[in-house]
């Protein structure tokens, strides 16, 4: 059976439980914001069917970086957590991306902490989580949208400590998981179980500590961690982890990113294959789609690229629609 990805983030990546309905079909990925020398309001968008991509424009509502993202998928992509160049700040605010029409929101309140370098995921259906962030020091503050409401509250559960600019995966229906970040202990994996928002720290750790990773998910299957840094900068990584669920084991997959790089935007179609976009390696801003085939683990680069180089595109988030 073809399991399908119903609401997967970069920063963070989530998706719907399987329902054994085998025409529903995956429609796109998303890689929304950025910054490739200063930060832009564009959304691409990747298709799954044909891995091509399709610049939908300036449809953010603002200039954005730093982005966190989730998504109810077959309703709306969210965005959050971000620097908005308009007013020169960092807000509050979010942007609903509403499938398929691809219109975009503003959601008040998304972001009640207005801290930056925060990771997403979703359970797809139900609500979206953003965890951690900076503002005014590091937090270890839990955000959830309902998606019923698109309203937000506060967890009780709270990250182990203050990271910003970790990621994170989801196994959709069952929990999420933020990796570690800026904070001195940078190995550290901490799980949300969505039955009751509790938050528990796996046995399993990353290879080392690093930052600015991005993550991205196979539902049922594993969470994939992605490049990132091991010093703030200096050294870039090509290494992909690999959180097997549900056992939540840790392994290195052998196969690597075409170059090393930092801050990707990763789209899952859930069974199928990973995509992980953009970044910045030694070289600068990057355009190129690296895909990982699920369940081999194989690596390949996808002939389409972004329409605009970039890092930070972490406003990364599926549509798999709904039938």
């Amino acid at each position: 059976m073809r399991f399908d990805s119903r609401g997967l983030v970069s920063t963070y990546l989530s998706q719907w439980m399987p329902t054994g309905d085998t025409t529903r079909q995956a429609v796109a990925g998303y890689f929304a914001g950025g910054n490739g020398g200063s930060n832009t309001s564009r959304v691409d968008t990747l298709i799954f069917s044909s891995e091509t991509i399709t610049n939908l424009g300036n449809i953010l509502l603002a200039a954005y970086g730093n982005l966190a993202a989730h998504a109810n998928s077959g309703v709306a992509g969210y965005v959050t957590g971000f620097y908005d160049s308009s007013v020169g700040d960092f807000v509050s605010t979010g942007n609903k991306i509403a499938f398929p029409s691809n219109t975009t929101s503003v959601i008040a309140g998304m972001n009640p902490i207005t801290a930056y370098g925060r990771a997403g995921f979703a359970n797809s259906g139900v609500a979206g989580y953003v965890g951690g962030g900076q503002a005014g020091g590091t937090r270890d503050v839990i955000n959830k949208l309902l998606y019923s409401a698109d309203t937000t509250t506060t967890l009780s559960a709270t990250l182990t400590t203050g990271i910003y600019y970790g990621g994170a995966f989801s196994n959709s229906g069952v929990a999420g998981y933020f990796t570690d970040g800026f904070d001195g202990t940078t190995s550290r994996v901490d799980k949300i179980t969505f039955s009751a928002d509790t938050k528990s720290v796996i046995s399993a750790t990353l290879t080392s500590g690093i930052v600015y990773t991005s993550g991205m998910s196979d539902y049922g299957v594993g969470g994939y961690v992605v490049g990132g840094t091991p010093d703030g900068g200096s050294t870039k990584l090509s290494r992909i982890d690999k959180i097997t669920f549900p056992a939540d084991t840790k392994t290195t997959l052998s196969a690597t990113l075409t170059t090393a790089r930092w801050q990707t935007g990763n789209s899952s179609n859930t069974g199928v294959a990973g995509y992980m976009g953009g970044g910045s390696d030694s070289g600068g801003f990057i355009d190129g789609i690296d895909k990982i085939t699920f369940p081999t683990d194989t690596k390949s680069t996808l002939s389409a690229v972004l329409s605009y180089a970039r890092t930070g595109a972490t406003g990364a988030f599926s549509d798999c629609g709904v039938l």
